[in-house]
């Protein structure tokens, strides 16, 4: 997924100093953002006070939208570095191609995994022939300075473990749940689950006390730790816990993000996660130049252009504004 932003602005994030260090309540508020062609995302991270929750540094989430006689998602290809996307759809699919050769058709609940290390191109699209509903969540975590070059890779995992319970079951996207782990590959301790709700169902989640947690609503109305969270919103939680009461007025789907605080400042700007502004002027140089990221093949269209890069030079500052 790319920041399609043409004024992107530097974002500097990582940092302990502003993670709180017991539960909180802090609603975060989408903002519209228009991605690529016919497709309008609610961008909930990094957002205006919270910048990461553990290592996940980007949150869209997008539809439902009938797309039935639309073109659907058509991000045209696009470069990232220092990062990973996962792809996580409710409805709908999503076809991914990569300057490696990766040609895979992501569906709902299977896992598209890229890990852009020290660089990497995609562009994602609604396959030519389609269902009607499009509806997901496309997610960055940001790597830790001893992988962040590593080499780029795709995985797709078609079979996650599931964890069950009265009223609800919980799909481990990536890290580990309640003893059942992802086989997506991670660099930092983190987690990520898919929980769907019954009607009327009160569940207890076992959490770990060291992570900061976030959860965003897909669909339905869920009271996450009292607090009532509307579809398309997200509620940061803080650390502290070892449970998160959750309960359900109907049916609901909420994503679970958690992980340890991210040590390390950042700095991220367009599709770029890094350490220095230097690095992100020569990552640019680099994809406006033809070098280093590779060629996306079978695209119908060509590449995103860079942005130009702001007047003011880029930090790495802390987590919060």
């Amino acid at each position: 997924m790319s920041n399609l932003d043409v004024r992107p602005k530097p974002v500097q994030c990582g940092g302990r100093d502003d993670v709180p260090g017991g539960p909180v309540h802090e609603l975060l508020p989408p903002r519209r953002v228009p991605l690529g062609e016919s497709t309008v995302v609610r961008r909930l991270l990094p957002s205006l006070g919270r910048r990461m929750v553990g290592a996940w540094c980007f949150v869209d989430h997008y539809g439902p939208d009938d797309i039935a006689d639309e073109p659907g998602m058509q991000v045209p290809p696009h470069p990232h570095i220092g990062l990973q996307t996962v792809s996580w759809l409710h409805d709908g699919e999503v076809l991914h191609r990569d300057s490696l050769g990766s040609l895979q058709t992501v569906r709902p609940k299977e896992l598209g995994l890229m890990t852009a290390g020290r660089a990497i191109a995609h562009s994602e699209e609604s396959p030519r022939d389609h269902p009607s509903i499009l509806h997901g969540a496309q997610l960055w975590v940001a790597l830790p300075d001893e992988n962040r070059h590593t080499d780029p890779a795709f995985e797709h995992h078609g079979d996650l473990p599931v964890v069950d319970g009265p009223g609800f079951n919980a799909t481990v996207i990536l890290g580990d749940l309640d003893g059942a782990s992802s086989p997506g590959t991670t660099f930092t301790p983190i987690v990520g689950a898919d929980l769907a709700l019954d009607d009327g169902a009160d569940v207890r989640l076992p959490v770990e006390p060291d992570f900061e947690y976030a959860v965003l609503t897909m669909s339905g109305v869920t009271e996450v730790d009292g607090m009532r969270v509307e579809p398309g919103s997200m509620l940061y939680l803080g650390c502290g816990r070892r449970e998160l009461p959750l309960r359900a007025d109907g049916d609901s789907g909420l994503v679970l993000l958690g992980g340890e605080p991210f040590e390390e400042k950042l700095v991220m700007w367009w599709n770029f996660v890094a350490r220095t502004g230097e690095e992100i002027a020569r990552a640019r140089e680099d994809w406006t130049t033809g070098d280093r990221f590779g060629e996306v093949r079978g695209y119908d269209g060509p590449p995103i252009p860079a942005p130009a890069m702001p007047a003011t030079p880029l930090k790495a500052r802390g987590r919060t504004r």
